[in-house]
């Protein structure tokens, strides 16, 4: 078993560096590491015929009152000015999110949840880690070469330990296989697509998601065209297979939501020259 996951690890790594080769603006070491959407079977199950809905009220008065909104710039979050009563109202809501039954939802309420419960957890170990400067430098993971906070287990739904890279990439991606996962979920950094000022709901949902994905293609965090160069959020490298597994699925997916000037100068130049990210905590002052 031992060796067969060591020549499987070893046939994904040859298999990007074939890419690497292929699609150097979508290239760079990090994408040796970036996550592969692997489907936990447990969470598939789900009820398409309920109506039941899930209150997300706590985590929205949290964000009403720290997500600062920047439309020239990145949402920003008031991580210094949370109160210990707000930070007892976010444990509240968590509390409130793992004892919620969400193999009963429908998909549209079960999607809308694993999101905001990923972005209140993310924004819990950023509470309980005051002095990092990114959430890169929160290395609770387990393991000896652990990086970030992704792989501890932070929460128990349905009797299952999470963490947020199970989330992500055991649940969202591979149950949903929506690109606009990717604008949703915030990883508290300033290159990351913004921390909504208010929850995801399953009624709201494709729209919410078309707008994050619209701000976020038409900002310079995803995208900046500079003379006849094309640079795109790392984003797009590190899980390349969500938007078509090439740069042509890249370019054609970014073009479904740039506005007329952007769309019409990824036409022209028709090929991605580097990719950028910023690390740095989204972290902002009220």
């Amino acid at each position: 078993m031992r060796l067969s996951l060591q020549f499987s690890r070893l046939g994904r790594v040859a298999a990007v560096l074939g890419m690497l080769l292929v699609l150097p603006g979508l290239g760079g070491v990090e994408r040796l590491f970036a996550p592969n959407a692997e489907l936990w079977p447990r969470w598939e199950a789900h009820d398409a015929a309920s109506r039941q809905t899930i209150d997300h009220g706590l985590w929205g008065k949290f964000l009403s009152a720290h997500v600062i909104e920047d439309r020239n710039g990145p949402n920003l979050v008031s991580y210094a000015a949370v109160s210990p009563a707000e930070s007892s109202a976010l444990d509240q809501y968590l509390g409130a999110m793992a004892a919620v039954p969400i193999s009963a939802f429908s998909r549209d309420e079960q999607m809308a949840y694993w999101v905001n419960l990923y972005n209140a957890l993310t924004v819990r170990v950023i509470l309980d880690h005051p002095a990092a400067e990114s959430i890169r430098d929160i290395d609770i993971s387990p393991g000896l070469f652990s990086d970030g906070p992704w792989d501890k287990k932070l929460i128990e739904v349905e009797g299952e330990q999470l963490s947020l890279n199970d989330i992500e990439h055991r649940i969202l991606r591979p149950i949903w296989k929506d690109p606009r996962i990717h604008y949703a979920v915030n990883c508290a950094s300033i290159g990351c697509p913004d921390l909504q000022a208010q929850p995801f709901t399953g009624g709201a949902l494709n729209a919410q998601l078309e707008a994050a994905a619209r701000a976020y293609v038409n900002d310079p965090r995803g995208v900046t065209v500079v003379g006849d160069e094309i640079i795109v959020s790392k984003i797009y490298g590190w899980f390349i297979e969500d938007f078509g597994d090439d740069q042509t699925g890249v370019l054609a997916h970014l073009q479904r939501y740039a506005e007329p000037e952007l769309k019409k100068e990824l036409s022209r130049i028709g090929e991605i020259a580097d990719v950028a990210y910023d690390w740095s905590l989204n972290g902002g002052s009220r």
